[in-house]
C-alpha cells in the first residue's frame, strides 16, 4: 500500500516477521485498516485460517492513558470466563520496534455493530426492544463483575473515581486548548467544568466500569446464530432476528470506578423521539428513535432493577458524559491540526464541540431532561 498514514500505522514486514516467531507460519496474510473508529486504530488481520484483530494507538503525540490499548488486552483477558462477552485475547506486545508502538491481537468476532442504523432482520418492535434490553443488561453485568475473583483488584482506585474523572477530562480539554485555542475558543467549557467540580457526588458505589460504553462499542450475533444455539432450558428456539449481544470492544478507558458514569455515558448517545438535533451528527445514530426502541428513562429503569443500585444525581452523570464528548473532540481537532490524523471528522471538532457544550449546559438548567 502508498498510503502515507497506514504506512505509519503498521510496518507488515516486522509484523509478519513477529507473528511467524509468535503463532507461526502460515501462507497467508493479509492486513486492512479498518475506517471505523475514531480513537485506537483498528486492523483487520488474516493470519492462516485465523481472523483476527489489532489494536493500536493512533501515530502521533497523544494525551496521557487515552490510548492505552494493552489496558484492553488485560481487562478482556480477565472478563473471558465471566458472564461479560469479550472477544478472545491471542497476544500483546509492548515492543515498539514491530509497528511502532504497543499493540495487542484479538480474535475477530462475526456479527452486526449497530453505528449507522438497524439491521434489516431486527427491524420489528420486538427485536428494536431487545436491542436496547441487552445493552443495559450487559452493561449490569460488567458492573456486577466479582473484580476482585478475576484479578482486577488493582485495576484501579475506586474511591474518588468520580471526582478524578472531572479533573482528568478537564486536563484533557487543557492539553488539547493548548493547540485549538489557536483556532477558536469554547467558553461555555470552562463554564461547564466548573459546574461539574462543585457538584461532584460525595459518594458513589465500587464497581469495573468500561469508561466507553454504548451502542456502537457492541456487537450482535450474526443472522442464524439463535437458530444453531442449544435450545434453552425452556426448551424454545428464539429466531435468528432475535438480538443476542456477543461481545464488548474499546476497553482502554476500563477501570475500577463509578457505574454511574457508565450509565450516564451510554445515555448520551441513546436517542428519544423528543431529542433535539444532535450537536455531533456524524456520532449520533438516530434509528433508536423508532417505534419500539426503548426510551433512555426505561434503559435507566432497567439498568436499576438489574443492578440494584439507582441513578442518583443523573444531571450531574448526563453533563459530565457530554463533556467528556467534547474534550475527546478538541482531541481529535489538536491531532487533526497536527497532521496525526487523517480521519475526515476530525476537523469538523471546530463547529462540533462549541455545539456540545451547549448541549452540556442544556442539562446543566434543566432544558434536556432524561
Amino acid at each position: 500500500m502508498t498510503d502515507t498514514y497506514y504506512e505509519r500505522l503498521v510496518d507488515e514486514e516486522a509484523l509478519a516477521a513477529y507473528l511467524e516467531n509468535e503463532l507461526g507460519t502460515v501462507e497467508r496474510y493479509e492486513i486492512e485498516r479498518h475506517r471505523e473508529g475514531h480513537s485506537n486504530e483498528t486492523l483487520l488481520l488474516t493470519w492462516g485460517d485465523r481472523e483476527l484483530v489489532i489494536r493500536r494507538p493512533p501515530p502521533g503525540e497523544t494525551a496521557d492513558t487515552a490510548h492505552d490499548v494493552l489496558r484492553e488486552y488485560r481487562v478482556t483477558k480477565a472478563l473471558v470466563d465471566t458472564d461479560v462477552p469479550v472477544p478472545e485475547p491471542v497476544l500483546a506486545c509492548e515492543d515498539h520496534d514491530v509497528i511502532g508502538s504497543d499493540f495487542y491481537v484479538m480474535e475477530r468476532l462475526e456479527g452486526d455493530v449497530l453505528r449507522d442504523g438497524e439491521p434489516d432482520r431486527f427491524a420489528d418492535p420486538a427485536a428494536r426492544e431487545r436491542i436496547g434490553e441487552e445493552l443495559v443488561d450487559t452493561l449490569a453485568a460488567i458492573h456486577e463483575v466479582d473484580y476482585e475473583a478475576v484479578g482486577l483488584e488493582e485495576f484501579g482506585y475506586p474511591p474518588g473515581y468520580t471526582e478524578r474523572q472531572v479533573e482528568r477530562w478537564g486536563q484533557q480539554l487543557m492539553w488539547a486548548f493548548e493547540t485549538t485555542v489557536e483556532e477558536r475558543e469554547v467558553p461555555d467549557l470552562y463554564e461547564v467544568g466548573s459546574w461539574l467540580q462543585e457538584n461532584v457526588p460525595e459518594e458513589h458505589p465500587h464497581t469495573l466500569v468500561h469508561g466507553d460504553y454504548k451502542l456502537d462499542n457492541v456487537m450482535y450475533g450474526p443472522a442464524g446464530r439463535d437458530a444453531s444455539r442449544e435450545e434453552r432450558a425452556d426448551d424454545v428456539r428464539e429466531p435468528e432476528s432475535t438480538p443476542e449481544l456477543v461481545g464488548v470492544f474499546d476497553w482502554e478507558m476500563a477501570t475500577l470506578g463509578d457505574p454511574r458514569a457508565d450509565l450516564g455515558w451510554m445515555l448520551s448517545y441513546w436517542r428519544d423521539p423528543k431529542d433535539p438535533d444532535p450537536a455531533v451528527p456524524e456520532l449520533t445514530a438516530t434509528f433508536m428513535e423508532r417505534e419500539g426502541y426503548s426510551s433512555r428513562l426505561e434503559l435507566v429503569e432497567r439498568w436499576e432493577d438489574r443492578t440494584g443500585l439507582a441513578f442518583e444525581h443523573e444531571r450531574f452523570y448526563r453533563t459530565l458524559a457530554v463533556y467528556k464528548l467534547a474534550a475527546l473532540g478538541e482531541m481529535f481537532f489538536r491531532r487533526y491540526l497536527e497532521g496525526n490524523s487523517d480521519d475526515p471528522m476530525y476537523p469538523k471538532m471546530e463547529e462540533r464541540v462549541p455545539a456540545l457544550a451547549a448541549r452540556a449546559v442544556r442539562i446543566i438548567e434543566g432544558e434536556e431532561p432524561l
